[in-house]
């Protein structure tokens, strides 16, 4: 009688375990999905979601069209706000950086917390660019003359102040002395119009994505004095000097990320974890990572939000530094 009993919950159990894990897959798109950027189109987060969606349909592996949404304005506001205005729904999908970070802990945004993190895809590390004819050689002639003159020199800086493109200047600034609050800033929707400004003599220095750049530095229509990692970059950046080397310890990267709206179910999150995961596996994204000098990280949804947890401690310790918390 005993063992009936055990028996009869055995069963129950098992089958309760296996209701529990059809509910964890149990959820797929039935209308198009919408990608959400918060830059305009042409440069690198707008090339990643292309990818995304070139790929995913291509190999079919998204049941649904998918759509890429460009939404500027506001540092990302505009986009963000778009994204959440549709709790619960897994039709939106929204690529995500480090300025989604840095952006809040400014002032200018949501928390990242606002969001349902679904997968962490790569990192880059911003290269610092003059046109070829500059006067600036390299990253310390940079350095020391707006140690003498802060105002020398004015700076392209995509898509907002504080984000991973101006802190990839600002912290080697810093480092020596210079005074932030006194550098010339003109900010712009995307890198692509920043690189657009500099080769037309507007701005003077752009720190961007090396993707954005490679094409106007084969052509010889610039020259990278800096990059912000930790050793130098192979192939077509192979001969542009890290800040370390040139005696500034500094090394910062940025990242891309998938997040859906807030109030995202678990088979929603596991849908898009799994499909997510197959289009980074394929050859065309492993290329694509290649070709714009990125590096492979994905992480999977709950990874994810530990990793926008210690970079956003890492990040308002960086930003006081830098003056630019509000």
């Amino acid at each position: 009688m005993i063992l009936g009993t055990f028996a009869v919950i055995g069963s129950v159990l098992a089958f309760c375990a296996s209701d529990a894990l059809a509910a964890t897959v149990d959820w797929k798109p039935e209308k198009p999905v919408e990608i959400i950027l918060n830059t305009a189109p042409g440069n690198s987060p707008d090339r990643t979601a292309r990818a995304i969606q070139r790929i995913a349909q291509e190999r079919r592996l998204v049941e649904v069209p998918l759509t890429v949404s460009n939404r500027v304005g506001g540092g990302g506001a505009v986009a963000y706000a778009y994204l959440n205005q549709r709790p619960g729904d897994g039709h939106y999908i929204a690529i995500a950086s480090k300025a989604l970070l840095t952006n809040n802990i400014m002032g200018r945004g949501p928390s990242y917390t606002e969001f349902t993190p679904i997968a962490h895809l790569f990192g880059e590390h911003t290269v610092i660019a003059v046109k070829a004819d500059s006067p600036i050689k390299t990253g310390r002639d940079l350095v020391e003359r707006l140690k003498k003159d802060p105002g020398a020199y004015s700076f392209g800086i995509a898509t907002s102040l504080g984000n991973v493109n101006h802190q990839s200047v600002g912290a080697a600034l810093k480092e020596a002395g210079v005074d932030l609050r006194k550098t010339r800033n003109v900010v712009f929707q995307s890198g692509a119009l920043a690189l657009t400004a500099l080769l037309g003599g507007h701005v003077d220095v752009v720190p961007l994505g090396p993707g954005t750049v490679a094409g106007p530095l084969q052509a010889g229509q610039v020259r990278l004095i800096a990059v912000a990692s930790p050793k130098r970059a192979p192939g077509l950046f192979a001969d542009v000097p890290t800040w370390q080397e040139q005696g500034y310890n500094v090394v910062v990267s940025n990242w891309r990320s998938i997040i859906g709206p807030k109030g995202l179910s678990a088979p929603q999150i596991a849908y898009w974890e799994r499909a997510i995961q197959r289009i980074v596996e394929t050859d065309d994204w492993k290329k694509e990572l290649e070709a714009n000098h990125h590096t492979a990280e994905f992480l999977g949804s709950a990874d994810t939000r530990k990793m926008m947890d210690a970079d956003n401690a890492r990040l308002k310790a960086f930003l006081a530094e830098l003056e630019l918390v509000k």
